[in-house]
């Protein structure tokens, strides 16, 4: 890369790990931590779901996985686009259809066809919506919105990890093939804490900042007659 000159800004560990004591930040990620942990928890294991409960046969499993995979992409563009517009309203929905669907996949997993239903579904709403929690990453991280971003992906991670190993013990219990749609469905279900928390905190926030703007017009009206 050529040289910028000599008068570039040199970066500072000290104001990037100073930004991130925000509180609005840490729930986004774990929001971030939930929402992929509840959806990939159940996505790792729904090969033995749909071969072993649902009974589609091992060679159809794959284009169930292609249906899932097409939905995540609609789901992420589409999610992207509404985040632009309403993104608290969009993560708290997507957090609470992403439960929902999840819950059905528990509930009539024996049944092949609402269950590949529910799988595409799961696809189309499970994912939609972590562009718009690393997006709220990087306007909360302030300063540090590089570091804000790095650590929406590494709680994306930790989620998968600890959900996907939840969800893999469960295999061996009594709940079986349905042990990991059972763990998605409460961890995807906790999503929703700190998305509302959040979309809370944002209300209060933009209340305060029209209060002050509002006062500020009075006074000046004052002054000026």
């Amino acid at each position: 890369m050529p040289h910028d000159g000599a008068h570039e800004e040199v970066g500072s560990l000290r104001p990037e790990l100073a930004a991130v004591r925000s509180g609005r930040l840490w729930l986004v990620l774990a929001a971030c931590a939930t929402t992929t942990g509840g959806v990939l928890s159940a996505y790792s294991y729904i090969s033995p779901l749909l071969a072993d409960r649902a009974g589609i046969t091992t060679g159809l499993v794959p284009l169930v996985l292609v249906g899932f995979g097409v939905g995540s992409l609609i789901g992420t563009v589409l999610g992207g686009r509404l985040g632009d517009v309403r993104p608290h309203a969009t993560t708290i929905v997507v957090a609470a259809v992403t439960a929902v669907v999840l819950l059905g996949i528990c509930l009539l997993s024996t049944h092949t066809v609402p269950t590949v239903v529910l799988v595409v579904l799961l696809g189309l709403f499970g994912l939609s919506a972590n562009p718009v929690l690393s997006s709220l990453a990087v306007r909360f991280g302030g300063a540090a919105s590089t570091l804000a971003v790095a650590m929406s992906v590494s709680a994306y991670n930790v989620g998968t990890a600890v959900g996907s190993g939840i969800a893999g013990a469960t295999l061996s219990s009594s709940l079986g093939a349905a042990g990991p749609a059972v763990v998605g469905t409460g961890i995807a279900t906790l999503t929703l804490i700190p998305t509302v928390v959040i979309a809370l905190l944002q209300r209060r926030h933009d209340a305060v900042h029209v209060g002050a703007c509002a006062e500020h017009v009075v006074l000046s009206c004052s002054q000026a007659a």
